[in-house]
C-alpha cells in the first residue's frame, strides 16, 4: 500500500513539472527563422520581431486552461 501511495505522489509531481515546463518554455516549434509557442510567434531577419499569437478561441482557451491548471494544481 504504501508503494502504492509513492508511486502516485511520484506521478503526481512528474505531472507538475512537466505542466510548469510546458507553460513555460519557449520555442514549441522552430522552422529557420521563425519560432512559434502558446505565448507569441517571433521571426528572426533584417529585425527581430515577435508577435503576439493567432487570436482564435481555441488558443486562448488553451492559454486559459494552462494557467487555470497551474493554480489549481498549487492550491
Amino acid at each position: 500500500m504504501l508503494l502504492l501511495l509513492l508511486g502516485i505522489i511520484v506521478l503526481h509531481v512528474t505531472v507538475l513539472v512537466l505542466l510548469f515546463v510546458s507553460t513555460i518554455v519557449s520555442q514549441w516549434l522552430v522552422n529557420g527563422g521563425q519560432t512559434a509557442d502558446l505565448w507569441q510567434n517571433c521571426s528572426s531577419g533584417a529585425v527581430f520581431q515577435c508577435l503576439t499569437s493567432s487570436t482564435n478561441e481555441w488558443l486562448q482557451s488553451v492559454q486559459a486552461m494552462m494557467i487555470l491548471s497551474i493554480i489549481f494544481s498549487v492550491l
